[in-house]
């Protein structure tokens, strides 16, 4: 993960004051912006839960001065992997393939990864 050495570390509600300061944002544009509602935003910033990866991608895309890894970083998580159309598409044809035994051996496996990752400080 990639950091700025000349950057404290900061946590996610940190980010997001620093975020709405930097772009003139309040939670409700953040909200809008994300898709997420006004009171998500609020248990972000008063850190009571933590936003799932594809809420945290759509805020780098949204705020690009703060990075993927700077965002992932400050919500204690490291940064998942590109999933490109193509590779997605190639993956999907693999679980097609499985027996429905194998499938639901896999989505287990898969469910305690993202658990892994979402506790993951570093």
């Amino acid at each position: 993960m990639a950091t700025d050495d000349a950057t404290p570390a900061e946590d996610l509600a940190q980010l997001l004051a620093r975020l709405k300061d930097e772009y003139g944002v309040n939670d409700s544009q953040i909200a809008a912006t994300v898709g997420v509602s006004v009171s998500t935003v609020n248990t972000w910033v008063h850190r009571k839960r933590q936003p799932r990866p594809d809420a945290l991608r759509a805020l780098s895309a949204a705020y690009p001065k703060f990075t993927e890894d700077r965002i992932f970083a400050a919500a204690g998580r490291k940064t998942p992997g590109p999933l490109s159309p193509s590779a997605e598409e190639r993956l999907l044809e693999l679980f097609r393939g499985l027996t429905a035994e194998q499938q639901a051996d896999k989505e287990v496996e898969l469910r305690a990864l993202n658990e892994r990752n979402r506790s993951a400080l570093s």
